[in-house]
């Protein structure tokens, strides 16, 4: 896809009103998170609002999960009030327009190192004025209704989350720009790339990674956008990072890390019943 820098001029002010989840985002207010990786059907979102989350993460970056899978998963996930984001594999422009006709709330753009290309994923995912999304007549986010365009369109880019993964250094540097790009909403980081780009894979602690972080933290906060930070399992630094300013967006666990453990510990419960003496085998 090509930079597309002849759109109409978009009008000045404020542009979009927010998903009402990134508006408990930006007050300060937690949203648990839960992430998909294995499932495929719309049952994980009903079991998520069952279990108290307020957004699904979709990841089909690190998955075969279909679209309609996808798209089916995400527009249960809007009936039942959840942010429902899916995280596109890198540059993949054309899920994008198909994502957020089937339902999906926004999307997630992983590695994304400068404004340009945070200005080009932006414009992908909202209509004229301020981007180049393709014309659609009725979503599923509105219960297919045939309401003029121009208020479809209105509806849908204030609803959209656009979502940009910083997992890089040269992310880092540029943290500030990406985030004060127009359309952009969130900014997240990805520990695990950002940590291994940096030298030091999965060392959270590091120096380098402390500086990375801080030096993220301190450009979303000049810039006014919520910064959350994803992939790191140490409870206490994620507390340590919310101090620090992070955004209180908690990724409580993905379904195929939530299944292993569950499975592991049935096997555990059955194997450790079984070796008891009332069980063993006579010799």
């Amino acid at each position: 896809m090509t930079d597309r820098d002849n759109m109409q001029d978009a009008p000045a002010g404020p542009r979009f009103r927010g998903h009402p989840v990134l508006q408990r985002l930006t007050r300060g207010e937690p949203v648990a998170a839960f992430g998909v990786r294995l499932c495929r059907t719309s049952d994980v979102a009903r079991l998520a609002k069952a279990t108290g989350h307020h957004a699904l993460w979709i990841d089909l970056e690190h998955s075969t999960i279909p679209l309609d899978a996808a798209g089916a998963i995400c527009a249960t996930a809007h009936d039942l009030g959840l942010l429902a984001l899916v995280r596109v594999p890198e540059r993949e422009y054309g899920a994008i327009g198909r994502l957020l006709d089937a339902g999906a709330s926004g999307l997630i753009f992983p590695r994304v190192e400068t404004a340009a290309q945070a200005a080009d994923l932006a414009a992908a995912c909202r209509f004229p004025p301020y981007g180049h999304r393709s014309a659609i007549a009725a979503l599923p986010q509105f219960g297919y209704q045939r309401l003029p365009a121009a208020e479809t369109y209105q509806r849908a880019n204030d609803m959209v989350l656009v979502n940009m993964l910083i997992e890089s250094p040269q992310g880092i540097a540029n943290a500030e720009a990406i985030a004060r790009t127009p359309g952009v909403d969130l900014i997240s980081i990805g520990a695990n790339d950002l940590s291994a780009e940096l030298g030091v894979p999965g060392d959270y602690r590091h120096p380098l990674m402390r500086e990375a972080l801080d030096a993220a933290l301190n450009a979303c906060q000049r810039a006014g956008k919520p910064l959350s930070i994803g992939g790191i399992g140490d409870a206490a630094l994620n507390a340590e990072l919310l101090a620090r300013g992070a955004a209180p967006f908690l990724m409580t666990g993905i379904d195929t890390d939530v299944l292993g453990a569950a499975m592991q510990e049935r096997a555990n419960n059955a194997l450790a019943a079984f070796e008891t003496p009332a069980l063993s085998p006579s010799p």
